[in-house]
């Protein structure tokens, strides 16, 4: 069942916004830093590995960033805030379309 969460970390001023699949993957990652929350990522792993397998992944990490590197199962001190998908649908739809603007 895919999930969707959001965290905070004080010291980067940084809210990140996940979609985790079932066995706790990141699947689309979004990053919005500072008082404006501008987006500086917004990152789908499927987008990843297509760009990865086309030559094209320095531009696309370049462009959009990438998602977290472990599951969340691993991941230590992080209390998320659960979401809805419409909830990160909206912040994924904004952040893509002010990146893809850039």
């Amino acid at each position: 069942m895919t999930t969707w969460m959001r965290c905070y970390w004080d010291e980067e001023v940084t809210w990140y916004y996940f979609e985790v699949d079932a066995e706790g993957w990141v699947t689309r990652q979004v990053e919005l830093q500072g008082s404006e929350t501008a987006p500086i990522a917004a990152a789908s792993l499927e987008e990843w590995q297509r760009a990865q397998q086309a030559g094209g992944l320095a531009e696309y990490e370049k462009k959009y960033g990438v998602t977290a590197e472990l599951p969340v199962s691993q991941w230590e001190d992080y209390e998320p805030d659960q979401l809805t998908s419409q909830e990160f649908e909206e912040v994924w739809d904004a952040a893509r379309q002010e990146i893809a603007a850039r």
